[in-house]
């Protein structure tokens, strides 16, 4: 397929978030922007990590708005809304594929359930992203383009998308990633048709770095991924570690493909760090073994959206019970997992379901606006359904309002969804978990903060 013109000028809007990133209560669950409040301050000798304790209503139930009767649409299409998704069931993110699929599926259901968009059934495709090891982003994007989809759902890996955001967004197709958080695709060259709402790493490397200085951490060494996520994700935690006082004190990179850590291990140890950051995938799996076998406490280590997994298969009980790490968006609340769960049974966590879901129904809500099913007329309309009007909090209530001619301002699973020129999220949470004896992970705190 051949090059659109651009939809519209595309300016980095991404600014510098505000010194103070504000703690709130879990129960806010993203219906409306909270109100800010200052974060704690360091504390703790460099010798002792002592983080603050968990939320009492981290992980409750929120209740969104219930639509009524559903109008039919006024404007019909004989091209029913395709959506592809291009997200990892194989490969170093396959633990993050089923939550993902699992909210594409459960927006897709309940969007269909309300009669669809634009008079038709939403249709959708599903294939495996892999990993930057394979070429299998770029022969599923290819068979997905041609199937016709009019938006792709994907990838879950910043490297991934990079391999095809050109391909994607060159064949007049929005790309919208539920996890990309490299800060280099706000200034990426994509004609308006790449989006996200998973929020830059300038969010979660401030939360990460701040944190780990909360609790304690004078000096912080890193064990990092050399590829976009995890050297961009590094630069904003070394730049938050230093703006609150403390001191990177090693940080080691490692090549996707790499099965061998030990030397990097060796040097961080030798650094004699507060605290140490894991910027992997689930090369975690090799490393943690390494660090707590050579005296490290699981309460020094931090990791990060690409390795919080369940690692209750993996490790002997115990070995993380105490680990913290950051995961952006906010906490998946009971009543979304009872959803999840009956769309797939077997989920384990749900990192990333509800930026799956959200960006289902704001591609099928803007689809709904724009009457059309063009990718470069869907992407016109996506920063107008989330911001400036009603606020409502699925498809249901979203549709209802539209049809009925009212602006809307949709906040979805993941948070307040309002986005920049560029297609980022201009806000967002970040949520904070520790791991529990059994190397599962809870729930602790939720971080709001704006780009």
């Amino acid at each position: 397929m051949t090059s659109l013109p651009q939809v519209a000028p595309r300016f980095a809007k991404l600014t510098v978030l505000s010194l103070g990133v504000a703690l709130l209560a879990t129960a806010c669950g993203g219906s409306s922007t909270p109100t800010s409040t200052g974060s704690g301050s360091a504390s703790g000798q460099a010798a002792g990590i002592s983080c603050p304790a968990p939320s009492a209503t981290a992980g409750a139930s929120t209740s969104a708005s219930a639509a009524g009767s559903v109008p039919a649409s006024s404007t019909t299409t004989d091209t029913p809304l395709k959506i592809g998704s291009l997200l990892p069931t194989t490969g170093s993110l396959a633990f993050l594929g089923p939550p993902e699929i699992a909210g594409v599926n459960l927006a897709i259901k309940e969007v269909n359930d309300a009669g669809g968009v634009l008079g038709k059934p939403v249709e959708v495709i599903h294939r495996d992203s892999g990993d930057t090891k394979t070429d299998i982003a770029t022969q599923s994007t290819t068979a997905l383009l041609g199937q016709g989809v009019s938006a792709i759902v994907g990838a879950a890996s910043s490297g991934v998308s990079k391999t095809v955001i050109n391909q994607i967004t060159g064949a007049g197709v929005i790309q919208f990633s539920p996890a990309n958080t490299s800060p280099d695709f706000t200034t990426w060259d994509d004609k308006g048709l790449y989006w996200r709402t998973a929020p830059s790493d300038v969010l979660q490397g401030k939360v990460l770095g701040n944190y780990m200085t909360t609790c304690g951490a004078q000096t912080v060494g890193m064990i990092v991924l050399n590829d976009a996520y995890g050297t961009g994700l590094a630069k904003n935690v070394q730049a938050a570690v230093e703006a609150a006082g403390g001191k990177v004190v090693a940080q080691e990179l490692f090549n996707e493909g790499d099965s061998q850590f030990s030397s990097q291990v060796d040097k961080v140890l030798a650094a004699k760090p507060d605290a140490i950051a894991l910027i992997t995938f689930d090369q975690a799996k090799s490393i943690v073994p390494l660090m707590t076998g050579k005296g490290v406490k699981p309460t020094q280590i931090f990791m990060v959206d690409g390795n919080m997994s369940d690692y209750s298969k993996d490790f002997k009980a115990g070995t993380l019970k105490g680990a913290e790490g950051t995961i952006p968006g906010t906490f998946a609340k009971d009543d979304f997992k009872k959803k999840l769960l009956a769309i797939d049974p077997a989920l384990k966590d749900y990192s990333y379901a509800g930026e799956s879901y959200d960006a289902v129904n704001l591609i099928a809500l803007a689809t709904e606006e724009a009457k059309s099913t063009k990718g470069v007329d869907i992407a016109k309309h996506l920063k107008d359904v989330s911001e400036g009007g009603e606020k409502c909090f699925n498809f249901a209530s979203c549709v209802t309002l539209l049809r009925n001619g009212k602006d809307i301002d949709y906040d979805g699973q993941s948070g307040p969804v309002t986005f920049s020129d560029a297609g980022d999220p201009t806000e967002a949470y970040i949520g904070i978990y520790q791991y529990q004896d059994d190397n599962t992970y809870k729930p602790v705190k939720e971080e709001f903060g704006k780009l």
